[in-house]
């Protein structure tokens, strides 16, 4: 049982605040052992934006941030590493209404965050309009609430921005997006708050383990 159904199980028999107690014994502190995987894995940092617990988020210079809610972090971030252009990647909450949120927290659905991938990527590289690209193809964006089996606002569907840019370009995206799709798009758009990165045994999960507990629907290696 992956961090996801676990979560689930334990929100429905209300002993939420355990939902990964399990998977955190299985790893330990800081996770498993990497696998032989994360050897052939793309070479992407971890400090995008210097994240922290609210801090402010300053990216290099050149480079610009992204942040994407498309239910379980753990393969949305897979996804992300694999663009060519992204900088760093990491995962933690966002557009919530509680501070210092943890796991725990998160996932009873009470604090309002959704669990998101942070980006910094370098825009002569990689346009932010294919970064959307991405994001609509590894997940169905008219899932209301959550995500595959993953139900809770902690798993539902948001692009973050950051500039008015970004903003003006999700809509259009989002608009050009419903044309090919026959239910209503249930994705949220938003400015940007306070990002709290998520613990240590979530960030690059997918990379550090070789396990692939969340998948997405493209393969990740050509996205």
């Amino acid at each position: 049982m992956n961090h996801r159904s676990t979560a689930v199980l334990l929100f429905a028999t209300s002993l939420a605040p355990a939902c990964h107690a399990a998977q955190a014994a299985a790893d330990g502190p800081a996770g498993p052992p990497a696998s032989s995987a994360a050897s052939t894995s793309p070479r992407v940092g971890t400090d995008p934006g210097h994240a922290g617990q609210g801090t402010p988020l300053v990216p290099a210079a050149h480079d610009q941030l992204a942040a994407f809610a498309a239910g379980c972090f753990w393969g949305v971030e897979d996804a992300y590493r694999h663009v060519p252009g992204v900088v760093a990647t990491a995962v933690g909450y966002a557009g919530g209404h509680t501070a210092d949120p943890t796991y725990e927290r998160v996932c009873t659905h009470t604090t309002g965050h959704a669990e998101t991938v942070l980006i910094e990527y370098d825009p002569t590289r990689v346009p932010y309009e294919q970064l959307l690209r991405v994001f609509w193809k590894i997940h169905d964006p008219t899932q209301v609430g959550g995500q595959g089996p993953d139900e809770g606002d902690s798993y539902r569907s948001v692009v973050f921005t950051f500039t008015a840019e970004q903003a003006a370009a999700a809509q259009a995206s989002k608009q050009a997006e419903q044309k090919h799709l026959s239910s209503p798009i249930a994705t949220q758009l938003r400015p940007m708050g306070a990002f709290y990165k998520a613990e240590e045994y979530h960030q690059q999960y997918a990379e550090r383990t070789g396990h692939h507990g969340c998948p997405i629907r493209v393969d990740v290696t050509k996205l």
